[in-house]
């Protein structure tokens, strides 16, 4: 299984366009240990032929352009690209299929909640279906479904029920945010990408076992992270993410379940690991586990 990280930011990106906080204005100024980060997504593939992306975000023109394996070929209007895979139905997964809009067929996956969103509040798939065939597929976790031509078996785990502020009028429940854990059914390797995570369960845990890779929620170091930075009353819990340090952080858990390579992703511009000087990106590279960039390659 091939994996391609398209983008490592949290909403936003890095920088954001409106926030002219410290680590903001670090990057625009180009100092040493920060670099400009695209929102968090991944494209993978078994075969090398036929491409997913997990969301579709605003940048995903950008991505795509910047991985030589998603450009369109060797047929005028021939693409590589075959689905996008939804973790939950946030503004910055989703946008990106309206760019995505240009004729080429695609299957979509996602939850209920989430489709009903997309299809009542942020109602895209209606507006989509005017310019582009797109087949949207249930998702229902725990079941697992195949990808690539059988190549890859993916199973749905549940993160989080916090739905967009959009959806707030909507009365569905159930999975509003899910991760996916990838098995290569040739290589055997398995990859778990998990953006978004409102508590560590041991029901996370599982899908973690025996993983070589792990794509893990990065988006706080601290639970109070926005009211240091003076942004923000929210905490990291009540924006449905666990922070990364502290007793019961996510980095004290990877080192107690063990995943071959941890990395972090979906990295907010708040967040002090974005800069590769700070004593906080020290801490998690101490810890066992790596901090995200947009470019990596990896092979399972």
């Amino acid at each position: 299984m091939r994996l391609r990280i398209l983008g490592t930011a949290a909403g936003g990106g890095y920088p954001q366009w409106n926030c002219a906080c410290r680590l903001c204005q670090r990057v625009r100024s180009r100092s040493s240990g920060v670099v400009p980060r695209l929102h968090a997504s991944i494209a993978l593939s078994s075969s090398g032929h036929q491409w997913h992306l997990v969301n579709a975000t605003p940048d995903v023109h950008q991505q795509i352009e910047s991985c030589s394996a998603l450009h369109p070929g060797p047929g005028l209007r021939q693409s590589p690209l075959r689905g996008v895979l939804l973790t939950d139905a946030e503004l910055d997964h989703t946008i990106g299929l309206l760019v995505l809009r240009e004729g080429t067929p695609l299957d979509i996956h996602a939850t209920p909640p989430v489709s009903q969103a997309l299809n009542q509040s942020f109602p895209i798939q209606k507006i989509l279906s005017t310019f582009a065939p797109f087949c949207w597929n249930e998702v229902n976790a725990p079941r697992s479904f195949m990808l690539d031509g059988g190549k890859i078996e993916v199973t749905p785990f549940r993160t989080g029920a916090k739905r967009p502020r959009y959806a707030s009028g909507l009365d569905s429940e159930g999975d509003w945010v899910i991760g996916y854990r990838f098995e290569d059914k040739s290589s055997k390797g398995v990859l778990v990408y998990a953006p978004a995570i409102e508590q560590w369960t041991e029901a996370l845990e599982s899908q973690l076992a025996g993983a070589q890779c792990v794509l893990i929620d990065g988006t706080f170091w601290a639970e109070d992270e926005m009211e240091r930075a003076g942004i923000g009353s929210y905490t990291a819990s009540q924006m449905g993410h666990v922070p990364i340090s502290g007793a019961g952080g996510s980095l004290e858990r990877l080192a107690a379940c063990r995943p071959q390579r941890a990395i972090y992703i979906h990295i907010n511009n708040t967040n002090p690991i974005l800069d590769e000087t700070s004593a906080e990106y020290g801490q998690v590279v101490a810890g066992g586990a790596e901090v995200g960039r947009d470019g990596m390659e990896i092979e399972l």
